[in-house]
């Protein structure tokens, strides 16, 4: 009887573990799509209208192959390939308030005192109004090695100073001031 009761425990365990494990791989989850290929894709996500091309990338000076994911929807996803044929992820991003999100919860709309507590440590931004457009620095927080790279927008109207490819200096109330939250994530490879 203590052998059924132990082996009965042990496939329970198993079990509940098991379930553990397939709730936490949300399909939303970008994290979760960095070892795809373009087929693979295809088949975990064959309701998400795929649109694939070839453009320039990094401010015009490297051609790579991207697939978009539900196009012109909230949940918009843009993947850019490493390679031609598709089949190693370079970068996931998206810009829209939809339902993809971070391991860590970051989604678009994720305030900037949010990034602070969830990097562990306070993070640094650059300036405004260029391509690199109010990038965050983990500044070796719990985020830095993570693949993330997320850039914040103001939702107040910014100052002259806070414009430019720089590193920002400015008052914790000046920060709070521009209501920062995120407008763009990324996820490089």
């Amino acid at each position: 009887m203590k052998k059924i009761f132990v082996v009965i425990s042990v496939l329970t365990l198993v079990a509940c573990g098991s379930s553990r494990n397939n709730a936490s791989k949300d399909k939303f989850v970008i994290e979760n799509l960095q070892k795809y290929s373009s087929e693979e894709l295809k088949r975990e996500y064959p309701d998400a209208n795929f649109r694939e091309d070839v453009g320039m990338f990094e401010e015009g000076t490297v051609e790579r192959a991207y697939t978009i994911l539900f196009p012109d929807t909230p949940n918009e996803l843009h993947v850019t390939w490493k390679d031609k044929s598709r089949t190693e992820i370079h970068d996931i991003r998206f810009d829209v308030d939809g339902q993809w999100k971070s391991d860590e919860g970051i989604q678009i709309g994720t305030t900037y005192e949010e990034l602070n507590r969830l990097n562990g440590k306070d993070i640094s931004f650059y300036g405004f109004g260029w391509d690199y457009s109010g990038a965050v620095m983990w500044n070796d927080g719990k985020l830095e090695n993570s693949g993330l790279r997320v850039f914040l927008g103001p939702q107040n109207e910014p100052g002259n100073d806070f414009y430019g490819d720089r590193l920002i200096e400015a008052s914790p109330e000046e920060i709070e001031a521009l209501d920062l939250r995120v407008e763009t994530i990324m996820l490089v490879n």
